[in-house]
């Protein structure tokens, strides 16, 4: 099993959920972020004053799936989520040793 961490423009969730539904992915987290990589921040113009915002807004996605998925989960994300501009994410691929469903007791990919 494999767990996905995906950082993504906000505007792209809906469209990175769709296709991933599409390719059988069943359940995934989302969490509002903000950070900053090559872009560095930019800088804004509020009521006459300039100001830079440092940190941007963007979206993490964490799932877990099965091996068999990864590809396909993983190409679904880069093309739902590509714009061609700074800034459209990265995606980080680690291996799950264990998943155990609580309610159940279910384990390993029938958890997922």
């Amino acid at each position: 099993m494999k767990e996905i961490s995906a950082i993504i423009k906000p505007f792209k969730l809906d469209e990175v959920r769709e296709a991933l539904a599409e390719v059988g992915v069943m359940g995934l987290t989302v969490t509002e972020v903000k950070g900053f990589g090559r872009q560095k921040g930019h800088t804004e113009l509020y009521r006459g004053a300039e100001y830079v915002v440092d940190f941007l807004p963007k979206v993490k996605i964490e799932l877990v799936i099965g091996d068999e998925l990864l590809n396909p989960a993983v190409d679904a994300i880069i093309k739902a989520a590509f714009t061609g501009k700074i800034g459209d994410g990265k995606i980080f691929i680690k291996n799950v040793e264990e998943v155990i469903r609580i309610r159940t007791g279910e384990t390993g990919n029938d958890a997922v």
